[in-house]
């Protein structure tokens, strides 16, 4: 009989290392606007880290606000690369992780963490370059009882994850890219990323063309008044 909620799986399926690098190169926006702006997490999860880029595999935990037992058990078994994201429900009580658990994560090599919940110790992390996006900090330390499963489906800041998938963040936010549209996503952001460098390019050169705003207008029907009469 299965205890539902209180389980551990492995990963399913993990794409490529080479596929996952590949997303260093691309931002959040390319990304984001290449999955209809879905996939991605609110303004409510922020960096908390001095510096730099999170990209990796998404290593899911789903507990109890306030609890960290899963966390612990998932620092444990994630991967170097791999992003802890924890469901901690959004609660702010107490503190899922700190700088003790920031230090066992970058001496296994992982790639980061995500919050949905609070961290402390946040000098810690402010002073470093180890990725951390939370929703906030609090003194305020957690229990460690569970329940909670790690490597389900989860919800971040109504960002969906799924383990195995591509975590990307930078300081414009977070989105999850579905690990089986992995590659199809990053050739469509590095095609938006060209056509973003020649409309910039022609901006300088003064050669980008406009006519294309008043054309929307036009077709969505806005009505244009002379207000000198």
């Amino acid at each position: 009989m299965s205890n539902i909620g209180f389980r551990i799986y492995s990963i399913p399926y993990r794409p490529k290392k080479e596929l996952v690098e590949k997303y260093q190169e691309i931002v959040t926006p390319h990304i984001s606007d290449n999955m209809n702006r879905i996939y991605s997490a609110g303004y409510q999860l922020r960096p908390f880290h001095k510096q730099g880029k999170l990209v990796g595999v998404a290593f899911t935990v789903k507990t109890r606000p306030g609890d960290n037992l899963m966390v612990h058990k998932a620092i444990d078994m994630a991967q170097a690369g791999d992003v802890i994201v924890v469901d901690a429900g959004g609660d702010m009580t107490n503190a899922i992780v700190g700088e003790i658990m920031l230090r066992l994560a970058q001496k296994k090599g992982i790639a980061g963490f995500v919050i949905d919940g609070a961290i402390r110790d946040s000098a810690a992390f402010a002073s470093d370059c180890f990725p951390v996006y939370a929703r906030g900090i609090t003194h305020r330390g957690p229990y460690k009882d569970g329940p909670g499963e790690i490597n389900v489906p989860i919800v971040v800041a109504g960002m969906f994850v799924k383990p195995g998938d591509i975590l990307v963040g930078d300081e414009d936010g977070l989105v999850a890219v579905p690990c089986q549209h992995a590659e199809e996503i990053l050739e469509k952001a590095q095609a938006q990323k060209r056509r973003e460098q020649e409309i910039l390019k022609q901006i300088e050169e003064g050669t980008v063309d406009r006519s294309w705003v008043d054309k929307l207008l036009q077709e969505k029907g806005c009505e244009w008044i002379d207000g000198s009469k």
